[in-house]
């Protein structure tokens, strides 16, 4: 415990005395929006960061846990989608006056839910366009505008976004992919504090085979 309290996922303020840093989850109204616990965002208010969720389109935003949202950060949804596959994308049907019917659904090019994995880091304004999965343990640049999916543990940027490089190695990640810190006890957080925290990455991936139990992978033959 710090200063005697435990974390709390239900509190909205974790900063004594500070308003401009909220988790997310116990401020969430809207049924379409799902937001595992201790995510953060760098604002008093996380849904006006959502942008376009309307009730017909049926899509949704996830979110995981532990993922840490910086100020300005956008979450376009499929509702901001116009038909592309006509002379016009005006959109007559949400205009007052104009005879049109909604169009179906498959000329929409609806691109389905939003999936954001665990720990994942969203930098200052950032885009996340409709339809787009990002992996656990990514890592998204200032500004970028992610329109694609972003494999786990990889740091990407720009406008497009584009692949940086991966944080480890491919068997770093499987192995932290099994371990799933987050869906832990707050307790066995706690205790993993020094672990998840180390910047000696061998000796962190020691800890974690023996924390699940694997055996050492055999060193290959020079």
């Amino acid at each position: 415990m710090k200063n005697g309290k435990m974390p709390d996922p239900n509190t909205v303020y974790p900063i004594e005395n500070y308003t401009n840093e909220i988790y997310i989850k116990p401020t969430i109204k809207n049924p379409n929006i799902i937001v595992g616990d201790f995510s953060y965002i760098a604002d008093s208010d996380f849904e006006s960061h959502v942008t376009h969720l309307y009730e017909w389109n049926g899509d949704k935003l996830v979110i995981g846990k532990f993922c840490q949202i910086a100020a300005g950060v956008e979450f376009v949804m499929n509702g901001a989608n116009h038909q592309m596959n006509a002379v016009s994308t005006f959109p007559f049907y949400t205009l007052e006056g104009w005879e049109m019917s909604p169009p179906c659904v498959a000329d929409m090019q609806l691109r389905g839910d939003t999936v954001i994995g665990n720990d994942v880091w969203i930098g200052q304004n950032a885009v996340i366009l409709p339809g787009v999965h990002i992996g656990d343990g990514a890592i998204i640049g200032a500004n970028s505008v992610v329109g694609r999916n972003i494999e786990p543990y990889t740091v990407v940027a720009g406008n497009p976004a584009r692949q940086i490089r991966k944080r480890f190695d491919d068997d770093f990640i499987e192995l932290l992919e099994k371990f799933k810190w987050w869906d832990k006890s707050i307790e066995e957080i706690n205790s993993l504090i020094p672990v998840l925290t180390c910047s000696d990455i061998d000796s962190v991936k020691v800890k974690i085979r023996e924390l699940i139990e694997l055996p050492e992978p055999k060193k290959k033959k020079l």
